[in-house]
């Protein structure tokens, strides 16, 4: 039995954002469709809030296979050393149930999450949009930023961070990787005021933005919180918003905005007009008006994790890529 070995900088090279996204998008049509096996992921919590362990498993039937991410999240890891998330993609294949591949989950974690906010925004956003808004100068800040690029011409970009130094450092030299101007913002506030995309990629437990400040026409995608227990935006921001997510069943479960505002009465569970699958299939519409508000809520699901790694994973065999071991 054979298991290829993907690292961090094969999967990057593997997974360019702007292929990801359309894979997302057939991720995501074939979860609205019903062709996955989607179990809730489980959450080890460790003592004094040092962190937690994500166990993410999950079934593909195309291309068929299945597996599970082994996910960590340590808030006081700080890159480049350490990523706040580490773990491992372990992919089988159907027929006999054979382990067939070993992954960086690290970067797929990276990749795909904003190669989905990319779809979303590809499909909810103004078509004029392009002055962006990033709540957030972490790992998932890059790769919203390279992801907005792929799906939207930028005229704008702003960054706001809890440290204005770390803000200062993105802009520097995401700018010059880009070749773009970025600008800084001393408030989560300043930052959107005239964004018509806005990305949240913090690890905000309360509200950082206000739904009394989003202008009409604003896309929002709501990345950071993962947990029923944390939110980035307050209840008005949902109700006042046309609001899909990547999973229902794992947005009742588990999205804190969506959950808050539903608490408060705010909103009814209809409130979740559909999966960012079915308007990708056509069956439910995104925007119908230049002046939605619409938000995509990310969660994160193992689907993605999978197709990303069975993509990686055939590029890699047909370049001769990665460590092949005997098991």
């Amino acid at each position: 039995m054979e298991i290829r070995i993907l690292r961090g900088a094969e999967v990057r090279q593997l997974l360019p954002m702007a292929e990801c996204i359309d894979l997302m998008q057939r991720t995501m049509i074939a979860v609205s469709q019903g062709r996955v096996v989607l179990p809730l992921r489980s959450i080890v919590v460790m003592p004094d809030d040092r962190g937690m362990m994500g166990v993410m498993p999950g079934y593909l039937a195309e291309p068929e296979c299945f597996g599970v991410k082994l996910i960590s999240l340590i808030p006081r890891n700080k890159p480049p050393l350490y990523s706040s998330h580490l773990g491992l993609v372990v992919l089988f294949e159907a027929e006999h149930g054979q382990p067939i591949a070993l992954l960086d989950a690290a970067q797929i974690t990276a990749i795909r999450t904003a190669a989905a906010s990319g779809l979303a925004t590809r499909l909810l956003a103004r078509a004029d949009a392009g002055d962006l808004a990033l709540l957030g100068a972490g790992e998932q800040a890059r790769s919203h930023l390279e992801a907005m690029l792929s799906v939207r011409p930028l005229r704008r970009v702003r960054v706001w961070a809890r440290r204005p130094d770390k803000a200062r450092e993105f802009a520097q030299t995401q700018g010059a990787l880009h070749r773009l101007s970025i600008e800084t913002a001393a408030t989560p506030a300043a930052a959107i005021d005239g964004a018509d995309i806005i990305c949240t990629t913090t690890k905000a437990r309360e509200p950082i933005v206000l739904g009394d400040w989003l202008r009409p026409g604003v896309h929002l995608n709501l990345v950071g919180s993962s947990i029923a227990t944390a939110a980035e935006v307050d209840t008005t921001a949902v109700a006042k918003a046309r609001f899909f997510v990547d999973c229902r069943n794992s947005t009742h479960n588990e999205g804190g905005e969506y959950l808050s505002a539903l608490k408060a009465g705010a909103i009814t569970p209809e409130h979740i007009l559909g999966e960012i699958g079915e308007v990708a299939s056509g069956s439910k519409q995104g925007r119908c008006s230049p002046l939605d508000i619409t938000i995509y809520k990310s969660l994160g699901i193992a689907p993605q994790d999978l197709a990303s790694a069975h993509y990686i994973l055939e590029k890699a065999r047909a370049a001769g890529i990665g460590q092949v071991i005997d098991f």
